[in-house]
């Protein structure tokens, strides 16, 4: 072989080895963070359409990757909401279809004291694919209150955890009375006594610790801030900051706190920047359910904080508003920046099935009520081939502080159509999302037979989930 020769095998050696490291990188599963904020509003991230503030790290983050517009939870209300998330299940196979709070209320209301832990979770899927996995934030899927002896994060896949008091392990807790009194006595981890305004940020310290140590491998971060629930509680600083800026008491501290959470997201994002981490990293950023509606708001002629937009609804209704959240994806160079995808209908549920096969993982999936919709993540026009269904207050749950938020109990979405009834068939509800938004005009009556096969398929469903109550007993 002469030099010549030999140059022209070595390069095309080079070259091979060159594209075969390449693909091999490009094929590699991503990390995966999941940032999901405690009662944020659709319209409340300024990418999303709220008039009076910005939020400028979110608005980053959708400018790098991609906002779905018609993204939904599973639940109008936290517990139920998260436990949707974290299974890929509808949360009625588990008897949780309001928030967790004291052993005797969860009797009263037909649900368990906790997640079963034997449930399939994405953190332990991709756990045994050599994940390093964690959660910081909110956990309220078991302990708190008087229950002390739910199973802690680490049954569910989480190698690490620090939660709040609706959780136990790790935790901060920011008062001595109420709600998280007894949490104080529980023991089973350490307790970080720092005011509420403290807490996303210690969140996000121990995220970009765990993502510091875990570099080199893959890992599944889940960061789940609960200061834009109320009560709002900024620091000083925060409330000086935004004093004045509106006519509406509640929105003075709720700017404050929503414009620390944003703050606090940008840490987030630049660490992971710091870290060289970005294009290996998928993040998903989203809401458990719409702003509160609490009564006391009205009662004291103010309106309540937060932002639904164009939506009907608030927290705890199956409107639009209670249950429609912003979302957003970005994976550089994987997912399409800047882009909207006003088309796919996506669903908590879906999350779950979605990731695992970002990662590679889809035929480890052991059961899943979601589908696959990574080509929504794409920026394609991905259909759902299945409606999604919901039900809130049948046994018993918080209503809206406003009549017209409060809604039917069961819902079901296909298509761009909505069906909304109770289980008895009463107050049926059709909407045609693609011209009516704002749920205005009911036309049932217009569409006499799509509403019939819509209410028949609901009504079936229902009839399934309710089985679990009734079953368990």
């Amino acid at each position: 072989m002469n030099r010549l020769q030999w140059l022209a095998c070595a390069s095309a050696y080079m070259l091979t080895a060159f594209w075969s490291a390449a693909t091999f990188a490009d094929r590699r599963p991503p990390n995966v963070v999941v940032v999901f904020i405690d009662d944020m509003g659709y319209a409340d991230p300024s990418c999303f359409g709220n008039p009076a503030m910005k939020t400028p790290n979110i608005d980053r983050l959708a400018a790098e990757g991609i906002r779905l517009t018609n993204f939904y939870v599973n639940s109008p209300i936290c517990s139920a909401s998260r436990v949707a998330l974290t299974t890929g299940q509808y949360q009625q196979r588990y008897r949780i279809h309001s928030y967790l709070a004291t052993r005797e209320s969860n009797r009263q209301r037909k649900m368990p004291d906790w997640l079963d832990p034997n449930a399939p979770t994405l953190a332990k899927l991709l756990k045994s694919a050599g994940y390093a996995t964690a959660h910081f934030g909110k956990w309220h899927m078991g302990g708190g209150r008087d229950v002390g002896d739910a199973p802690l994060p680490q049954a569910y896949g989480f190698d690490e955890s620090l939660v709040s008091f609706e959780g136990l392990g790790d935790r901060i807790l920011w008062q001595k009375t109420g709600n998280q009194e007894q949490s104080w006595k529980h023991g089973r981890g350490d307790i970080l006594d720092l005011p509420k305004h403290k807490t996303t940020e210690t969140y996000v310290d121990h995220a970009i610790d765990f993502m510091t140590a875990n570099r080199d491998r893959r890992f599944y971060l889940r960061v789940f801030p609960n200061d834009v629930h109320d009560r709002h509680e900024p620091s000083p600083e925060q409330r000086k900051k935004w004093a004045g800026t509106s006519d509406n008491p509640p929105d003075i501290e709720f700017f404050a706190v929503l414009d620390e959470t944003d703050r606090q997201i940008g840490r987030l994002l630049s660490a992971i920047d710091a870290l060289e981490l970005t294009d290996n990293t998928l993040v998903l950023f989203t809401s458990d359910n719409g702003p509160t509606d609490w009564p006391r708001y009205y009662k004291a002629g103010h309106q309540p904080p937060g932002f639904t937009g164009p939506l009907r609804g608030r927290k705890w209704s199956l409107y639009e508003g209670g249950i429609r959240m912003p979302f957003i994806a970005r994976w550089p160079g994987k997912i399409p920046a800047g882009v909207t995808n006003d088309r796919s209908v996506m669903a908590a549920i879906d999350v779950l099935p979605t990731i695992a096969k970002l990662c590679g993982l889809e035929d480890r999936v052991q059961r899943s009520d979601g589908v696959d919709m990574s080509e929504a993540l794409y920026g394609e026009p991905a259909s759902r081939d299945r409606p999604i269904f919901w039900e809130y207050g049948v046994h018993g749950s918080i209503k809206p502080g406003r009549a017209e938020n409060i809604s039917p109990q069961l819902a079901m979405r296909q298509s761009n159509w909505k069906l909304m009834c109770n289980p008895d068939g009463s107050e049926q509800k059709l909407f045609d999302l693609a011209n009516d938004i704002g749920e205005t005009v009911n036309v049932a009556a217009n569409h006499d037979q799509r509403t019939a096969e819509m209410q028949s398929q609901l009504l079936r469903w229902w009839n399934e989930m309710n089985a679990y109550y009734e079953t368990r007993q």
